[in-house]
């Protein structure tokens, strides 16, 4: 399986980015989808998770700011990200949970808040 994101970049604070994550190949069953984030020397944090059925949840940092949607039957996702603040400034990775207890990881896409 290979697992894609994008919509990553550069934004000043206050603005909004929409990343999306793809996954392709022979997988089994998506059971949860999840956006998570890592900057330099700390640990990669979940920011927003969707299961099958839709059932969503998020870090509390980013309540009422992020949105997650997408469609696990179609393993697309999106993070609408909205009133962006330096602290969000990370590499955002997409990951995949099957129902066989394995999980992918994309690349990481990298956003920037800053003046």
């Amino acid at each position: 399986a290979q697992v894609v994101e994008s919509g990553g970049g550069l934004v000043q604070p206050g603005g909004s980015l929409r990343l999306s994550c793809a996954v392709s190949g022979n997988i089994f069953r998506i059971v949860a989808m999840g956006w998570y984030r890592q900057t330099p020397g700390n640990e990669r944090d979940l920011v927003a998770i969707i299961v099958s059925g839709g059932r969503t949840n998020y870090a509390d940092s980013v309540k009422g700011r992020f949105t997650i949607s997408g469609d696990i039957a179609k393993n697309t996702m999106y993070l609408q990200m909205n009133s962006l603040k330096p602290e969000d400034t990370a590499v955002y990775y997409c990951k995949v949970d099957l129902n066989v207890g394995v999980s992918y990881w994309g690349q990481g896409t990298q956003v920037t808040v800053s003046s």
